[in-house]
């Protein structure tokens, strides 16, 4: 996986706290930005859906499986 550096501002109490109780920081920003991206896709996803949602569709009514059920 490619990755690309970046910086940000963490409070000084926090930072301390978090070496102290061993966190990884880059590890848990990681974590915590792949956590806000989900979020955010999940919140675009719905928002999509709810200015387009979906319609019966009354071609499925005589649709048939393609099994042999």
């Amino acid at each position: 996986m490619a990755s690309v550096r970046t910086t940000f501002t963490l409070d000084n109490a926090l930072a301390a706290r978090a070496r102290l109780l061993g966190v990884n920081i880059s590890a848990a920003a990681r974590e915590g930005v792949a956590a806000a991206v989900r979020d955010a896709l999940a919140h675009a996803d719905r928002a999509a859906y709810e200015q387009r949602p979906e319609r019966p569709d009354p071609f499925w009514n005589e649709a048939e499986a393609w099994s042999d059920d």
